[in-house]
């Protein structure tokens, strides 16, 4: 047994696909790397063939990149924040300068229900940054759950009411992996000086690597002091890369045999049957087998196939005593008496006495190669009975056809003489002499016997009226 060991080893490239470095979102996709091939060759002899077996053993890593989201983490209903700090901004986050939650019709289009209002004037920095700052809403959300890990995207939506063109109003996030700033951005929503009055706000920023919290704050400016920028319906979500690696493992075995000089006969044979009575054709890499058109299996077709070959006419060559040559054709029953044969391997000699020839020659030798005495009945009957078998055999698994069943029948026949088997029971029978007679019954009329009729209709219908009457009695 011959063993041999070959192993191919691959750098992976899911590192590239989504790096650590990564800002914003990636593309998602699914990449299959083949990473290790280990090729095992196993040949074993048994003496008859060689069978090789080669597994194969191939590792694949798949690496997939997909966009998950966190939904609204503002929206108190999925767990992030609690009601008060919730984005519907029924109650104040707490922050810096001052503010009120207004509610009614002063909220103008951000609806009757409460918003929150910027009354600052003040002009300094916020806690996360900021300049022109007057007033803050800022509140810190864990999203450590998330398990962010391969950077990504906050996006965020506010609705805005700005009556005086002179306020002003900003959105900033922060993201955090723990102590560490991931990311800090900051959109000025509508400056001072600008006339928006109602409008929807949305935007985002991207970040890369590990996030747990992120820190949401509103600000801006009452310059007039009259009526302050509100603002409702503040939202955030965070879209994140996920990267995920399966590896997995495949094994194929395949198994081959070869053979050493053996031929199978049966299988020559059947291989010679198919190709000798169909028609084999090759089409588009398909194999198509047709039966060609079988000849008509007859009794006598079959019993000429089965026939011994002739053994009645030779042709052989007289040498006389001088050296003359004669040529000449003899039947078997024509050669006289004795017969002195001795075989070689390539001749036959028989001294014969004959007097077929143009001439009399007393002792001649008589060289053949072809020269067979005549076989008895016995031996017809074993050579049949071998050609018979030798027919049956080249059939193989064609045997039960229709055709092959009918000439197997025919061969039982041929084998058992049946064709004039009845030939001496067909005797025409005959009649013995004088078994019939010429007599005949002459036609008229046969007269009655007139009493029997009497006694019948008189006696026997008043002995049944007499039956009838005795149930009246």
């Amino acid at each position: 047994m011959l063993l041999l060991l070959f192993s191919l080893s691959f750098s992976s490239k899911a590192d590239n696909i989504c790096p650590v470095t990564q800002v914003g979102l990636c593309d998602p996709i699914v990449v299959e790397e083949i990473t290790n091939v280990d090729v095992v060759t196993e040949t074993i002899n048994d003496g008859t063939g060689v069978t090789t077996i080669t597994t194969t053993t191939t590792d694949i890593n798949t690496t997939t990149v997909t966009n998950e989201t966190s939904v609204d983490i503002l929206d108190s209903d999925n767990g992030f924040v609690p009601s008060s700090k919730d984005g519907k901004m029924s109650i104040d986050w707490g922050g810096q300068g001052s503010a009120s939650m207004p509610s009614g019709s002063t909220c103008g289009d951000l609806g009757t229900d409460k918003c929150a209002m910027i009354t600052g004037s003040g002009n300094s920095t916020s806690i996360n940054g900021v300049s022109g700052m007057g007033t803050t809403f800022v509140q810190t959300i864990d999203i450590s759950d998330l398990d962010i890990s391969n950077g990504g995207k906050t996006n965020y939506s506010i609705k805005v009411y700005k009556p005086d063109k002179d306020d002003s109003i900003y959105m900033h996030i922060t993201g955090k992996n723990g102590a560490i700033t991931q990311f800090s951005g900051t959109d000025v929503l509508s400056a001072s000086g600008v006339v928006t009055g109602y409008s929807e706000y949305n935007g985002g920023f991207e970040f890369a690597g590990n996030l747990t919290s992120l820190i949401v704050e509103v600000g801006g400016r009452d310059i007039a002091l009259s009526v302050g920028v509100m603002f409702d319906d503040v939202s955030v979500n965070v879209l994140y890369n996920v990267i995920s690696n399966i590896v997995s493992q495949t094994i194929t075995s395949v198994e081959s045999y070869v053979a050493i000089n053996i031929v199978d006969d049966t299988i020559t044979d059947l291989l010679e049957d198919i190709f000798d009575n169909n028609i084999i054709e090759v089409e588009n890499g398909n194999i198509e087998i047709t039966p060609t058109s079988q000849t008509e299996v007859t009794y006598d077709s079959v019993e000429a196939e089965l026939a011994p070959p002739s053994a009645e006419q030779f042709e052989i060559k007289l040498e006389t005593e001088t050296g003359e040559n004669i040529n000449a054709e003899v039947s078997i029953q024509e050669i006289e008496t004795e017969l002195e044969i001795e075989v070689s391997e390539v001749e036959v000699e028989v001294k014969v006495k004959t007097e077929t020839v143009s001439e009399k020659v007393e002792v001649a030798k008589v060289k053949t190669v072809d020269v067979k005495k005549p076989i008895t009945k016995a031996e017809i009957k074993t050579q049949k009975i071998e050609k018979a078998k030798a027919i049956v055999k080249k059939m193989g698994k064609d045997s039960y056809s229709s055709a092959n069943q009918q000439k197997q029948l025919l061969i039982i026949s041929v084998l058992g003489d049946t064709k004039t088997f009845f030939d001496s029971q067909q005797k025409q029978l005959t009649d013995i002499t004088g078994f019939f007679s010429d007599v005949k019954l002459s036609g008229g009329t046969i007269s009655d016997n007139n009493l029997s009729s009497y006694l019948m209709n008189v006696y026997e219908d008043q002995a049944m009226n007499d039956l009838v009457n005795l149930q009246y009695r």
